[in-house]
C-alpha cells in the first residue's frame, strides 16, 4: 500500500498538479456554478412551491414569507446567490470580494442546514428515526459540504486580502488583489 501512494504522489508531483492553487481555484469556480445555477432556478414558480417545505420549515428563514410571499422569498434568495456567486467569482482577482462573497455563502449555508432537524418526515420513523434520512433532509445534507467549501474559502480569501493589505501597508500595493505567485504570506 505505502509503494502505492509513493508512486502516486510521485506521479502528481511530476504532472504539477501539487503545486500552486488548482485545489483552491476548483473549489472556488465549482462554488460559482453552483450559485450560478441554484440562483437561476429561483426565478421560476416550480422552484418556488419547491421551496415551500423548505422555507417553512426554517427556523433562521421562515420569516421570508410573511415579508417577500412565496415568489419573493425565491427571488430574494436567487438575487442572493448570484450576489454570492458573483463576489466568489470576483475572487479571483480580489480577495476582499471573495472573501465577502464566501462570508454570504457561510451564512446561507448555515441558514439552510438548521432546517435539517425541523423537516417534517425528515427521519423514517421505520429505520428508528434519526439517524435514518427520508424525504428532503437527504438534500439538504449537502450543504454541509457546501458550508464546509465556503469556510474554507472565507479562510483563503480573508488571509490573502489581509497579506495584500499589510503589503499595502509597506509600500506594494497589491491592492487586495492575488499576490502574483498565490502565496498568503506578505
Amino acid at each position: 500500500m505505502r509503494s502505492l501512494t509513493t508512486l502516486l504522489t510521485t506521479l502528481l508531483g511530476k504532472t504539477g498538479l501539487l503545486e500552486g492553487d488548482l485545489d483552491y481555484h476548483l473549489v472556488r469556480a465549482s462554488m460559482v456554478i453552483i450559485f450560478l445555477f441554484f440562483g437561476y432556478q429561483k426565478w421560476w414558480d416550480y422552484e418556488a412551491q419547491t421551496l415551500v417545505p423548505f422555507i417553512s420549515n426554517g427556523p433562521l428563514i421562515s420569516w421570508m414569507y410573511p415579508v417577500f410571499g412565496i415568489r419573493g422569498a425565491s427571488w430574494f434568495l436567487g438575487v442572493s446567490e448570484w450576489l454570492f456567486g458573483g463576489l466568489i467569482f470576483a475572487g479571483f482577482w480580489n480577495k476582499t470580494a471573495g472573501a465577502l462573497g464566501a462570508a454570504g455563502s457561510c451564512l446561507s449555508f448555515i441558514m439552510t442546514i438548521t432546517i435539517i432537524p425541523f423537516m417534517p418526515d425528515g427521519w423514517a420513523a421505520s429505520a428508528g428515526g434519526f439517524p435514518a434520512m427520508t424525504g428532503n433532509v437527504p438534500f439538504l445534507m449537502k450543504d454541509v459540504v457546501l458550508l464546509a467549501v465556503s469556510v474554507y474559502l472565507l479562510k483563503q480569501d480573508a488571509a490573502r486580502a489581509l497579506a495584500a493589505a499589510r503589503a499595502d501597508v509597506g509600500g506594494h500595493g497589491s491592492g487586495g488583489r492575488a499576490h502574483p505567485t498565490g502565496n498568503i504570506a506578505a
